[in-house]
Order: C-alpha cells, then structure tokens, then sequence
C-alpha cells in the first residue's frame, strides 16, 4: 500500500525506510529482509532492517451530489459503489492504525462526518450517513479546494465520484493537490443511456426530470458513440492523473471496483519488487533460486 499511501517515518521496523540496523542472516529470517549491497561487501548475507513507513491519516472525500444516484450497468447506484471502494480503503488504512476521515459534499455544504473506532464503526457510520435525501447538486470545485487545504502532506486523499463529475478545469487543481498529496481518484461509471434495452427491461430514467429516455434515441450507434466518447475522456484524464503521480480507479460495479483496486495495488508492488531486484547483484541464496 506504500505506494497509494502518503508516506513518513513511523519508528516501527519491518519496512523500506531508513536503515535501523544491519545484522547477518539467520535462518528463519525472511529472504526479503535480505539486503544484495552490504551482503556483496561482507561475503555472506546480510539483513537489513528497515524503519516502517506509514501514513498518518487518510482523507475519504466523498460527492453526495444527486448525480450520485444515478443507475450503473450492474443495477448499483453510483455511490454505493463509491461507498464501496471507500470501504476498501479504510479497511486497509484502519488496519494499518491510521487515521481516517470521512467527508461529504454537494452545493449546499462540505460535511466531515465524526468517526472514532474500528471498520465494523466505520462502517456503520458511512451507511447511516447516506441514508440521507440526495436533493442537492454536486460541487467537486470545493471538494477539491477542501483537500487542497489538508494541512498534513503525509496524508493519503480519496475522492469518489461519477465519470461525469470531472472537467478540464479540475485538472489545474488536481495538480495543486498532487503537489503536496497523494490522491487517488474513485471514478464509477454510469449506465450508457442510449443503450438498447434488453428484453423486458424498463427504459432508464432521467435523473433530473425522472422522464424515461425515448425509445428512438436508443440504438447501437447512439450507444457505441457515447461509450467511445466516455471511453476516451477517462483514459485522458488517467493519464493527466498519472503524470501528477496521482491514480485512478474507474469501474462500474462493486464487484469490478475491486478486481480494479486489487490489481492496481498488484501492479505497484511488482513494479516496486522489479526495481527493488534490479539492484540486487550475483549474491543469491541457493533455497532462494526457485
């Protein structure tokens, strides 16, 4: 999680901050704890041990704008499968004993929610907070300029929205905040309106005017226009997230929000893994050959 986390010395071992002290491999040890260098100077190997890095508090932003109950193609509203990833997050980062704080927003107000104890607390504090009317439009411009207030740079920033949330502009503040924080951006996608219905499926409705979308506007072209429309504004704006070093997540159900969320973490840790290999030199435990 090191590198979703923002990160800062905790003075515990079992990490990859600075060096606390050196000793020679015993068995039992973990070949991981092996360090390639010193072990290539002394002849024989060497562990390291490392002061853990963790984070100090993690900041869950959350639009609580009307958008948000839009339909997704798994039948899910849109903030049930933010809520969803939210919940990720703050397992791990609950586990790990970090801070976490809950904030929700829309036009009429930003609202940090109070939240002490475990994730069986969280939980049922983020469930109570969102039975709530869902009147109000979203305003992400001051969910944004609430994180880029966040004091402490060592925290970690969630935000979770829909994919219709996000606009050229935001960028600019996105870059403020990736200055100073970590952020990871929670992007649910919506249900394609123009999408021909299935047999005996209702006609989606207008989350405005609550009016079912015609049934002339719904065809394979029309469909396939917005979902390569769609398509291409989420792979730009990754990519613009991306070279702030900040991350997206974009699903549209629980279900792939998680297969999503575990294969970023898995693709960080085997980049961080590969880089780590690459500075190891011949030196090599026989056992650890396979």
């Amino acid at each position: 999680m090191g590198v979703l986390e923002g990160e800062h010395a905790s003075g515990r071992r079992g990490g990859n901050g600075d060096v606390m002290d050196v000793r020679a491999y015993e068995p039992g040890d973990e070949s991981r704890l092996i360090d390639w260098k010193t072990s290539a100077r002394q002849g024989h190997p060497m562990v390291v041990q490392r002061e853990r890095l963790s984070t100090s508090r993690v900041w869950l932003l959350m639009d609580v704008g009307r958008e948000m109950t839009g339909v997704c193609p798994s039948g899910e509203q849109a903030y049930e499968i933010a809520a969803n990833a939210l919940r990720m997050f703050a397992a791990l980062s609950l586990r790990r004993a970090d801070d976490v704080s809950i904030v929700f927003g829309d036009e009429s107000s930003i609202t940090r929610i109070p939240f002490n104890g475990g994730f069986a607390q969280f939980e049922r504090t983020l469930d109570a907070s969102l039975q709530r009317a869902w009147k109000h439009k979203r305003n992400i411009d001051a969910l944004l300029e609430y994180a880029r207030r966040i004091r402490d740079r060592h925290a970690l920033i969630v935000l979770a929205t829909d994919e219709l949330a996000i606009a050229e502009r935001h960028l600019v503040q996105f870059r403020r905040i990736a200055r100073t924080h970590p952020i990871v951006l929670i992007d649910v996608a919506t249900l394609n309106p123009f999408k021909p219905l299935a047999k005996g499926h209702a006609a989606p409705l207008d989350g405005t005017t609550n009016r079912a979308v015609p049934a002339f506007m719904r065809s394979k072209v029309s469909a396939q226009q917005v979902a390569t429309h769609r398509q291409y504004l989420a792979a730009a704006l990754e990519q613009e997230l991306n070279r702030t070093g900040s991350f997206m997540i974009r699903a549209d159900s629980s279900e792939d929000m998680f297969n999503r969320f575990v294969q970023l973490v898995s693709v960080a840790l085997a980049r961080t893994t590969r880089n780590q290999l690459g500075e190891a030199p011949e030196l090599m435990l026989a056992g650890d050959r396979s």
